[in-house]
């Protein structure tokens, strides 16, 4: 937790940046303003729900309360999954959170193609037109430039708009309403405009659908001031940041992955309750390690678990991070990390160049260089529009032999026996 000084805090929904502290509580939430260590004079406001974080006491203003509070969050964000066997679909953990979103609000609605009678081109919204009716469940034309303008001015006059694109490839037709209508509104109107709506779909490769379906835009998204940009992994991340993209108040651009919608996960028992979220900006450290770090979101948090298990078999202890959240990057974790194992690797989906890997790597540079015992790896697809051909196409995406390979060159091993998935 950093403290953003005394510079002049800006404000945010009429609330004065006043220190690192809490300034706003009501209705079993905490708003909290927290300094950007970055950019002293920008402040990040976290809507925290307080049932969650027993540790934070009932009274918030202190920076030590603001530390206790920020430990809660990181124990919620951390914990294992449930041991209970319950499983759940991504599918129906997207499903289930848009269903008790919309049921808890009326504000909250659907729109895109094929939403409504189609039930969603991956069947996402599935029964929910049938429930909610078509004024809350959306069929649109394929006009992707027209739905989002609709759904920004709709969230411009407090209507909570789910925007589905049928991949976030297409979503670059409305890029002008997603960067310079939802993410600006908020700073060039001092505050006074609000604009909570959610952008989500598929990002990143599916299989065999060529250049125009297969990109992922994370880092493009990232790079907006304005706009959190969240990637969830397992049915748990999927679930529970969906719901808190609904409920923020600012415009979120939630990516999914294709090829997880049918993947089933363990889920917890807290993670089926109706009122459970995950909060926005903190990562999961899904395996403990020692030796090297290793950072990854949404599929690829799978394919860095299954390297660990091949890397644990050669002595290679690492240390497994699911980002989450891409903007806010959740720096305290993987600075906390590569203090202890020395080591860093990346790995995205996406093109290398500008890429989410580049700026972690260079924030741990600037900030811990003196921790790092060897240089840092990134892992990524290859610098090409996306091969329609299946050999081509796997080998511009990071493989699970890539990633031990990356480790064990930041371990100083050798990788002439390297095992394969």
């Amino acid at each position: 937790m950093t403290d953003g000084g005394s510079g002049g805090g800006s404000t945010d929904r009429g609330m004065a940046g006043i220190g690192t502290q809490a300034v706003a509580e009501g209705c079993g939430w905490k708003t909290v303003a927290e300094g950007d260590g970055n950019y002293p004079s920008v402040w990040i406001f976290k809507n925290i729900n307080a049932d969650l974080l027993p540790t934070c006491g009932q009274e918030i203003g202190t920076l030590k309360n603001i530390e206790n509070l920020e430990q809660g969050i990181r124990v919620i964000a951390s914990r294992a999954y449930s041991s209970s066997g319950k499983e759940m679909t991504v599918r129906d953990a997207l499903n289930s959170a848009i269903d008790e979103e919309m049921s808890a609000d009326p504000k909250v609605f659907l729109m895109g193609e094929e939403v409504g009678e189609y039930q969603g081109a991956y069947k996402i919204t599935k029964g929910l037109l049938l429930k909610y009716g078509p004024d809350r469940v959306v069929d649109t034309p394929i006009t992707e430039a027209g739905f989002t303008g609709i759904g920004v001015g709709a969230a411009y006059y407090g209507l909570k708009p789910v925007v589905e694109f049928m991949t976030i490839n297409f979503s670059l037709q409305a890029i002008d309403h997603i960067i310079n209508s939802a993410a600006k509104s908020n700073y060039m109107s001092t505050g006074q405009i609000s604009v909570p709506i959610v952008f989500r779909g598929p990002n990143g490769a599916a299989a065999g659908v060529g250049a125009q379906h297969s990109h992922c835009y994370a880092a493009w998204y990232a790079s907006c001031p304005g706009l959190k940009v969240l990637a969830p992994y397992s049915s748990e991340d999927a679930r529970g940041l969906l719901k808190a993209a609904i409920r923020d108040p600012d415009p979120v651009v939630f990516l999914e992955n294709e090829l997880l919608y049918g993947e089933s996960f363990p889920v917890s028992v807290e993670a089926l309750d109706s009122n459970f979220f995950l909060p926005i900006g903190k990562a999961k450290i899904e395996r403990e390690g020692k030796d090297v770090t290793i950072t990854a979101f949404s599929k690829m948090v799978g394919y860095v678990l299954e390297a660990a298990e091949i890397l644990a078999k050669e002595g290679i202890s690492a240390e497994v991070i699911n980002l989450r959240s891409i903007r806010p990057l959740d720096r305290s974790t993987i600075y906390d990390s590569v203090r202890k194992t020395n080591r860093l690797v990346t790995v995205e989906e996406g093109f290398s160049q500008h890429g989410i890997g580049a700026e972690i790597c260079a924030s741990v540079v600037e900030e811990y260089f003196d921790y790092l015992d060897a240089p840092v790896e990134r892992i990524a697809g290859a610098d090409v529009p996306m091969p329609y051909a299946a050999n081509l196409e796997r080998m511009a995406l990071p493989q699970v032999e890539d990633i031990v390979r990356a480790a064990k060159r930041t371990c100083y091993r050798s990788n002439s026996t390297t095992a394969t998935a």
